[in-house]
């Protein structure tokens, strides 16, 4: 509450002193006074530690299930050129390191522009809990497995191809920055280890560390294939071009549709069954178009019939996008956080944790999102064994599952206050009274029961 806070070694005693506090501060935002402090810790590290957590971080952003598909494309690449000049091979990896670069920048500055208009900055839900960026991204996936698939290819009109793209070397450097790009933008909802910590203490720096953070990343994540590009002669250890790319580069074109099958999966937890299937038609449109493409707007076609398909695949990719998504994707009823709920969690809310902590019971917190394959990944092989479930059981702990697919201020604010950028993050409240424990962002099954254990008997000694 806001007021005046007195503070003196006797009740009235002349030693006095006074703090005006003018506004509400930390739980009195949730209701949680109990459980927050009133601004977050100090970081204890100094900044060059922070960034080096933010170039591990990079480097551990490859390894990405989301990311792999691109990273593989890029691999391909490297097969492809083996035998080549090393200056091709150099420019080509400085081409895609670019692209890296130039998303990481671009988002840096973003986010400085919002947290100077006053906005919540978080890394990862800035966009995914947007259902139109995701739907976007699974467009861009979709038209990438198809052009692996051999259904139509990617071409530059030949104007363009003659004036800014007059050699075949630039349109293959272009390619490579366009890569870059995309990998970046399909790592951006993991939170990789080191990632989290970095990205929270950025986010309350100034405007220059965080884009001096969000530099360290991209140098981590495009630090492998740099180097690659700079001793071409590790290439040797590839297998040489031959046949078997075609039969390669279609297996790729099949893991990009996984990664489709994960986009659509996160589209019908924003937007239920129903906006999943209808994003699904409007992906099965672009599909037509695109065959439409690789079928009829040929070189031995002539300019009249190439004209007439182009606009008819323009009026269908017109038309269902107003249709498909505009009415029926648009209309359709956001997913509630409790459909996602399984066994025996709860929704969180501040007033049901206030409740629980009130009564004396041990709650714990999982902020978590469809979205976020490390949160899905800890829930397999952590929070949902038979193990923990036991521990859970056992010591009576009450468990809140806090939803952040469709974005949600309590919740992001609740995670500013623990000094992270976004999901996964994992609290444990062993009382109203006791401090909370956060957990790291990557579990492992011994480390979380060995933490519960500690916290269950320092609670129970006194």
């Amino acid at each position: 509450m806001a007021g005046l806070v007195i503070f003196s070694q006797q009740p009235n005693g002349e030693d006095r002193s006074a703090w005006q506090m003018t506004s509400a501060i930390g739980g009195a935002q949730t209701g949680l006074s109990a459980s927050f402090s009133a601004t977050a810790q100090a970081p204890g590290r100094g900044i060059f530690t922070f960034l080096l957590f933010g170039f591990i971080g990079g480097i551990i952003l490859n390894l990405m299930p989301c990311v792999l598909p691109v990273i593989s494309l890029k691999i391909f690449g490297f097969i492809q050129q083996a035998g080549q000049s090393r200056q091709k091979i150099l420019r080509s990896g400085i081409a895609f390191t670019i692209g890296i670069f130039a998303w990481f920048v671009a988002l840096a500055l973003l986010l400085i522009a919002l947290k100077g208009a006053g906005r919540d900055v978080t890394w990862g839900g800035f966009q995914f809990t947007n259902a139109y960026f995701v739907l976007v991204l699974s467009v861009i996936v979709l038209v990438f497995a198809l052009n692996l698939f051999g259904v139509f290819e990617i071409s530059l009109s030949q104007s363009m191809t003659r004036g800014l793209l007059s050699t075949t070397e630039r349109k293959d450097l272009l390619g490579s920055f366009f890569q870059g790009v995309f990998a970046t933008v399909l790592a951006t909802p993991c939170t990789a280890p080191f990632l989290g910590t970095a990205l929270g203490f950025a986010f309350t720096q100034s405007p220059v560390i965080i884009l001096a953070m969000f530099i360290a990343i991209a140098a981590g994540m495009s630090a492998p294939y740099l180097l690659l590009s700079a001793q071409p002669t590790w290439l040797r250890f590839l297998p040489r071009p031959g046949p078997w790319m075609l039969h390669v580069k279609q297996f790729m074109g099949f893991l990009l549709l996984a990664t489709l099958l994960f986009l659509l999966y996160v589209l019908g937890a924003q937007r239920g069954l129903e906006g999943a299937i209808w994003a699904s038609c409007f992906l099965l449109v672009i599909s037509v178009v695109c065959w439409m493409k690789g079928a009829f707007v040929v070189p031995t076609a002539s300019a009249a019939k190439r004209s007439v398909v182009l606009v008819l695949a323009l009026l269908l990719v017109l038309g269902s996008g107003v249709y498909f998504i505009g009415n029926k994707f648009h209309s359709a009823t956001i997913a509630s956080a409790d459909s996602r709920l399984r066994g025996d969690w709860h929704a969180f809310t501040p007033e049901r944790l206030q409740v629980e902590l009130e009564q004396g019971r041990f709650v714990f917190v999982d902020f978590t999102a469809a979205w976020c394959l490390t949160c899905k990944f800890n829930e397999a092989s952590v929070l949902e064994s038979a193990e923990v479930r036991e521990a859970f059981q056992r010591h009576g702990i009450v468990k809140l599952k806090a939803d952040w697919t469709n974005g949600d201020p309590v919740i992001t604010k609740l995670l500013q206050h623990f000094g992270r950028p976004g999901v996964p993050l994992y609290v444990l409240y062993p009382g109203r009274n006791e401090e909370p424990i956060v957990f790291p962002e990557l579990l492992t099954k011994s480390m979380f029961l060995e933490k519960l254990e500690t916290s269950a008997r320092t609670v129970a000694s006194q």
